[in-house]
Order: structure tokens, then sequence, then C-alpha cells
């Protein structure tokens, strides 16, 4: 073989190698890229005079974080569906897909089921405890009796809103939660809860007058389906 043959083939090989290296750079810098949009979605955000911080999802359950999803229902979007059983909780986008998030559900979380009308958002909202949270538990929540100003500190997270019928509170409230390691279960007391940047996520999302639909018992298809 000639010098100019052998330094032919050495360039072929070469060029080879860096069409095969350029492919895996390329694979993995894609998975890198879907792997930071995941986490981004639960990145620190700064949201007015708080900064809510980042949460680790690598221990949550991989159904649990926010995703688009298929969802068809005969509900209109803009409806939020909550499916207790599943631990999920659906916004309605139409065209048979939903934005679903992960939750936690607490006893008073499992004392509605029915329909219900979003009347009241709120930021960074106040918290008391129920007259049942104190009754079960007057060590924990009887010297809170007089509510908590909205805070990192708040186990409402920094969003909440308010379920009524009519003109009646249902007392029912989807809410953050200062414990996202209990996204997926069942949890003491509260209502249902997201992990703070899915409820922040949510909130933008939502509007007053919005149907909210609560499932309750084993049922996990999408409501009207």
């Amino acid at each position: 073989m000639t010098n100019s043959h052998a330094i032919l083939a050495r360039l072929s090989v070469i060029g080879a190698m860096a069409v095969l290296l350029s492919g895996c750079a390329s694979s993995s810098g894609l998975v890198e890229k879907e792997i930071s949009r995941t986490s981004a979605s639960y990145a620190q955000l700064i949201d007015g005079l708080h900064t809510i911080p980042a949460v680790d999802i690598s221990g949550i359950d991989s159904a649990m974080p926010r995703q688009r999803v298929d969802y068809p229902t005969g509900e209109p979007a803009g409806t939020i569906v909550v499916d207790t059983a599943a631990r999920h909780l659906y916004l309605v986008e139409g065209g048979g897909k939903a934005m679903r998030y992960g939750i936690g559900v607490g006893k008073e979380g499992l004392a509605f089921a029915g329909t219900a009308t979003i009347k009241r958002k709120a930021e960074w909202p106040h918290w008391s405890p129920t007259k049942n949270m104190m009754d079960r538990e007057p060590a924990r929540y009887r010297h809170l009796a007089s509510g908590m100003a909205g805070g990192l500190g708040n186990p409402l997270g920094p969003r909440a809103l308010y379920l009524y019928q009519g003109d009646r509170d249902t007392l029912f409230r989807i809410h953050g939660t200062i414990e996202p390691e209990t996204i997926g279960g069942a949890v003491s007391s509260g209502c249902i809860r997201l992990i703070n940047q899915d409820i922040v996520d949510l909130y933008s999302r939502v509007k007053i007058g919005s149907r909210v639909v609560v499932i309750q018992g084993s049922r996990t298809r999408a409501p009207d389906a």
C-alpha cells in the first residue's frame, strides 16, 4: 500500500470514529437537555418577596411530576378533575389532552366528592387549622388557632384555590405543601396538596369560576369519557 493510500485509509477511520463520537455526544446532549427540562420545572423559583426552594424529584414516583397526558373526557377545557385514588389532578385542555399533576391527599381531602366552583384564589394565603384538626391533634394545632401568615413555613404553600358550592365554602382547598415527599401518598391533614412549583403553575392556568370535579374511591378513568 502506498503512503497516500495509507494516509487515506487512516483519514477514513478517523472520520468514521468522529461520526460515531459525534453521534454519542449528540445523543448524550439530548438526554441531558431532556433531564434538564424535567428538572427545570422544579428549580428554585423567585416569587415576589419569597424564594421557593428547588425540589429534588428523583425520589418521587415518576408518575407524579407535572406532565401533559392523553385524557379523553366530556368535561370542557378549563375543568379541574381531582382523582384522589389515583393521586392525580387533571386540568382539562380539550382535544383529548390534560395537564396532570401529582397530589398528596389529606383527611380533609377525602371529605368531599362531587362538583364545585373555584370562587377564590390566593397567593401566599393565610392558614388556620380546622376545628377537626384541632380536635384530632390538639397539641399540634391548638396554638395555631389564630392562624398563620403566608410564607415558606405555611402549610398551604405559595398558592391556594378555594372551592365553593353556590355561596357555601366547602372548606376544600387545592394548595401547595411544605412536604413535597408526601406527593403521591396519603397524609394526616390538609386537602389536596401539590408540589409548590406545580400549584404555582396550576394557579396561573385556572380562572375564578372554573369547574372542579372531585372523584373519590377507586374510579380512575376520565369522567364522562
